[in-house]
């Protein structure tokens, strides 16, 4: 995540201003937020009531794992975009080494999935390689562009908004409003050159691949390691804010735990719905169907003409899997914010922070669906399930955040340095 989501050196959790790299002054420890806890634990539970009753057990599920995912997320502050940050500008490596452990506990548990062939519901898991070329490279380049500027990636996008930021609710609309731009414009979009897609578990086997993903992550953890004791950039976790049992609802969970949890949460999605955990699809979806209800007719774009997305268009969000997750998470992190005593909508948005956050979620939304996924789609999905696109991904959208963190000072977003603590 950026400044805005990022997880701070000591206090509670503060959400701190997008406009500065300098640690957030650390508050005294806030009370529960009592309405908007009522208002997001009622209206979570009526949606997972209403969905299961209505639509079945397995939309149910998936609805209520994305509650756990906001909860992890937001009590973990787990960062994608501050990860990246971190490495690129003072080499602290925590945040991606992290990212390692949530990628081989996912990529375990989706290897026993995918090479058993279990799944609930039916739900066979279904694991294919996406192409590789031009699309994917320009795709995660734009869409950590968009990340620096825009101050989250996709799930932290969710997330933050679930908490009551309201410099990246400007991020969310203009995520959707890029990935309505890419549907409309698709036929600009296709045909550009690529590839057929590279699965290891089709040449070695799921726990082949399950080997060598692990042996690469670990190299990760140890290049990261070499990298961060020569240049000794501060540390990343937070003081807790409460202890015990409490620590579990109130924060802060230490940036490791968010990992597996955040692993076992996204091999679950697999195991109820047979495909890998994804976000951004949903906010091309959720744009066609305001335009549907302005009287505007996106079902004639060619987008919106291929089969399985029309079939999305035409049907109910709640029997959309990216959807259910995506709502569960706004909901989850709203329940969790609530609990911790940080729920607060901040109205002062200084001008260039939000063209910042628009500027970012529209090149986000665009390179979302270029690069066939998110930090999550295609970053987490991709390396997890042995698949090629996702460590390629994970390289272009690392040259994206050098590019981002040029382009940050130009809407008064600041850059980590060692002397500013965690940023």
């Amino acid at each position: 995540m950026s400044a805005t989501t990022d997880r701070p050196p000591a206090g509670r959790f503060l959400l701190s201003s997008p406009t500065s790299c300098a640690a957030p002054t650390p508050a005294p420890e806030g009370p529960v937020r009592v309405v908007p806890l009522v208002v997001a634990a009622v209206l979570a539970v009526a949606a997972s009531w209403y969905v299961w009753a209505s639509y079945g057990g397995k939309f149910g599920i998936l609805l209520v794992l994305g509650l756990f995912l906001g909860l992890a997320l937001f009590h973990s502050r787990f960062g994608f975009t501050s990860a990246w940050r971190q490495l690129i500008a003072v080499g602290n490596g925590e945040g991606l080494r992290a990212h390692a452990l949530l990628l081989g506990t996912a990529a375990t548990l989706i290897a026993l999935i995918a090479g058993t062939g279990a799944g609930l519901f039916g739900a066979t898991p279904k694991i294919t390689a996406s192409p590789i070329g031009l699309g994917l490279f320009a795709g995660a380049t734009l869409f950590a562009i968009g990340m620096q500027l825009g101050g989250a990636c996709a799930s932290g996008t969710l997330f933050a908004v679930g908490a009551g930021q309201s410099t990246i609710v400007l991020t969310l609309a203009g995520f959707v409003a890029g990935s309505v731009f890419y549907t409309w414009a698709y036929p600009i979009f296709t045909g550009w050159p690529q590839v057929s897609g590279f699965l290891l578990a089709d040449h070695v086997g799921w726990w082949g691949s399950w080997a060598v993903t692990i042996a690469v992550l670990a190299l990760i953890v140890v290049v990261t390691r070499v990298v961060q004791a020569r240049r000794t950039p501060p540390p990343l976790d937070a003081v807790p804010t409460a202890r015990g049992f409490a620590r579990t609802y109130r924060g802060a969970w230490p940036l490791l735990v968010g990992a597996v949890v955040l692993g076992v949460l996204a091999a679950a999605v697999v195991l109820v719905s047979g495909g890998t955990w994804g976000v951004t699809f949903a906010f091309a979806l959720w744009g066609a169907k305001l335009l549907q209800l302005l009287g505007l007719h996106p079902e004639t774009w060619e987008f919106w003409q291929a089969s399985s997305n029309a079939k999305s268009l035409s049907g109910p969000i709640w029997t959309d899997k990216t959807s259910l997750t995506d709502i569960g998470i706004i909901l989850g992190a709203a329940v969790a914010a609530a609990l911790a005593g940080t729920w607060k909508i901040r109205a002062e948005i200084p001008w260039r922070t939000a063209v910042a956050a628009v500027l970012g979620g529209v090149l986000m939304g665009i390179g979302a669906r270029l690069a066939g996924g998110c930090n999550i789609g295609a970053y987490l999905a991709g390396i997890s399930t042995g698949s090629l696109q996702g460590w390629l991904w994970g390289l272009f959208a690392l040259g994206g955040t050098w590019i981002g963190l040029k382009l940050r000072p130009l809407f008064g977003l600041t850059n980590p340095v060692p002397s500013d603590g965690v940023c």
